[in-house]
């Protein structure tokens, strides 16, 4: 066989997967999974059913949970070099302190890598933030990510993204509210909108 008739056939094989994988990526979007894998891997939701729930309990809106818990843990449980766990990364003294002031029967450090206890107790901690800054989500954020402390420095209730001198935090912040808006437009079903 001749090296054309080789190139050839090859060109052929090649058109034909060319063919048979734009059949599978049209069915994919057809059906709806491509669009879910896509947002599985820019843009997760897991445990929506605790996010709505904790959303309603303590009046925090349920994509501003869900982007903190995109930009604390990308959806994984996980534990960081400074102790925090879990989906909202919570410390264990934060843990403490909120075991006692939501009368919680129990607590142990290990609860923190259950997602609905979790979500839980950083939504709760969420919440305080938010009522001492007056609803200022900027402030409450700042104040998740670098503690009260920083963010009373920086300007309490009057605080703006602008005023973050820290480059961390201020990324932080910037990324939580334009994730939340994300998952208020792609996830408005499965959030409660």
């Amino acid at each position: 066989m001749n090296r054309r008739v080789r190139a050839r056939r090859r060109r052929a094989a090649w058109g034909g997967i060319a063919i048979l994988a734009g059949l599978i990526v049209a069915f994919l979007i057809a059906s709806g999974t491509f669009d879910h894998a896509i947002n599985e891997l820019t843009l997760p939701l897991r445990h929506e059913d605790v996010i709505r729930q904790q959303a309603r309990e303590k009046d925090v809106d349920a994509a501003l949970i869900a982007a903190v818990i995109y930009a604390e843990s990308k959806f994984q449980d996980q534990e960081s070099s400074a102790g925090a766990r879990g989906l909202m990364q919570i410390t264990p003294d934060a843990a403490a302190t909120i075991a006692k002031n939501s009368d919680a029967t129990s607590f142990e450090l290990n609860d923190l890598g259950d997602p609905e206890i979790n979500i839980r107790y950083g939504t709760f901690l969420l919440r305080e933030l938010l009522e001492r800054y007056d609803g200022d989500e900027a402030a409450a954020l700042a104040a998740y990510n670098a503690g009260p402390g920083n963010a009373d420095k920086w300007g309490g209730a009057d605080l703006s993204v602008e005023d973050i001198p820290f480059p961390e935090t201020r990324a932080y912040v910037e990324e939580v509210l334009e994730k939340r808006d994300e998952y208020r437009r792609k996830y408005a079903k499965e959030l409660g909108y």
